[in-house]
């Protein structure tokens, strides 16, 4: 998948400036695909030229105009043809897990404060996603949600995310107390 792809389907929501694009990015997009502000302008501007999206200018009279885009026919062709096209398998790449590698041979103390921010920063988003999926399914509960609702993609994604994001301040916690409980044990032998 390309920044394309991540932009495009975030556009097939409404009409978004560059900075409510980035915002979109940030609750929603991003547990999934990271990009910053600076990467989202440049690749609408990419899209724009290639036709796949088009902007319109808003005059503002008390701040900067601004510039508003939406998919276009061929954008949701490129999307039709992404969803289409075979995905590839997803690995994890996370320098914190060479860390955890080499625990037992290097000081462990370092290491167990960062699996412990990671989970703090993994509960942060934990309750944000949570937030956002109640917000996206208002008053419907969970399952009638799933079943009825209007628009469930941006939901799944964000299931998706939270689960990840479970499972990852669950294993930080559970790998900070090995190695802090190796650490007692080693000191008594």
């Amino acid at each position: 998948m390309a920044l394309r792809h991540a932009v495009l389907a975030a556009l097939l929501d409404g009409e978004y400036s560059g900075y409510q694009l980035a915002k979109a990015f940030d609750v929603g997009v991003a547990n999934f695909w990271h990009a910053l502000p600076q990467q989202l302008y440049a690749e609408l501007t990419k899209l724009e030229k290639e036709g796949l999206v088009a902007g319109r200018e808003v005059v503002q009279e008390t701040r900067p105009n601004k510039r508003l885009f939406h998919v276009t026919d061929a954008g949701r062709a490129t999307l039709e043809e992404f969803a289409a096209a075979a995905s590839k398998p997803s690995f994890i790449r996370d320098d914190l897990l060479v860390k955890v590698q080499v625990a037992d041979r290097i000081g462990t103390a370092s290491v167990i404060e960062q699996l412990e921010e990671r989970a703090s920063v993994a509960e942060g988003k934990i309750e944000l996603l949570d937030k956002l999926l109640r917000h996206m399914r208002g008053d419907a509960d969970e399952e009638e949600f799933l079943r009825r609702g209007e628009r469930i993609g941006p939901y799944l994604t964000c299931l998706r995310g939270l689960a990840f994001e479970q499972g990852h301040r669950d294993w930080c916690l559970r790998i900070a107390a090995v190695l802090r409980e190796r650490r007692t044990t080693r000191a008594e032998w």
